[in-house]
C-alpha cells in the first residue's frame, strides 16, 4: 500500500510531492485531509508505525499556540483527540509505503522517502 496524508492547499506538501514523484499515477493513494479527515481507524494504523500519538502531531499548528497547548502536558489521548478534531494537527505529509511511514517535511524526512521510493 502507498498512500499519503496531505494538504492540497500546502505548498510544502505540494513541493515534497513533487520532488518525490508521489502522484496518483506512481501508484499512490491521495487523501487530502481537509477535504477527507483522517478517521480514527486511519489515525491507529498511522500511530502504530510511528509509535506514538504525539510523533504525529504538529506543534506548528497554529492552533497549538492560540489554544495554549505547549503550556500543558498531553498525554497520548490528548494527541489523537486533538489531530481527530482538527486536521491542522496531523504533521504533515504522511507517507505510508508497504511497511514504512515518512512523517512531516524535514530534509532527512524527506531523503529517507525518496530512498524508499526508488526501492519500491
Amino acid at each position: 500500500m502507498k498512500k499519503i496524508y496531505y494538504l492540497s492547499t500546502c505548498d510544502t506538501c505540494k513541493k515534497i510531492m513533487k520532488e518525490t514523484g508521489i502522484s496518483a499515477a506512481t501508484g499512490f493513494e491521495l487523501q487530502d485531509i481537509k477535504t477527507q479527515p483522517v478517521t480514527a481507524s486511519q489515525l491507529a494504523a498511522m500511530k502504530k508505525k510511528a509509535g506514538s500519538y504525539e510523533a504525529l502531531f504538529s506543534k506548528r499548528a497554529l492552533l497549538y499556540k492560540e489554544l495554549g497547548l505547549k503550556d500543558k502536558q498531553l498525554t497520548e489521548a490528548d494527541y489523537k483527540a486533538y489531530i481527530l478534531k482538527e486536521y491542522t494537527f496531523l504533521k504533515r505529509p504522511v507517507v505510508l509505503m508497504s511497511d514504512a511511514i515518512f512523517i512531516g517535511s524535514e530534509k532527512k524526512t524527506i531523503d529517507a522517502l525518496q530512498q524508499q521510493f526508488f526501492i519500491d
